[in-house]
């Protein structure tokens, strides 16, 4: 039971992280949003769809500002 209520929970943050990350795969996205469900659950903090989807969005900021910028031609 408690892995639909998490389901239910993730599903929208992740689509509205999806709009917002177009460059970061989907998958990528809903593996970040069931790392910080997980990890906020382990940590005994409720996992409110506004913690999960502000905890995500930080880490999906630090993926997509770690990226190398693309080489330019010599």
């Amino acid at each position: 039971m408690l892995a639909l209520a998490t389901r239910f929970l993730r599903e929208p943050v992740s689509l509205r992280l999806a709009e917002e990350f177009l460059t970061v795969p989907v998958d990528t996205i809903d593996r970040c949003v069931a790392d910080v469900c997980a990890c906020a659950q382990h940590l005994g903090i409720p996992a409110t769809p506004e913690i999960v989807e502000r905890v995500a969005r930080e880490h999906l900021l630090a993926i997509v500002n770690s990226a190398p910028p693309p080489r330019s031609p010599r």
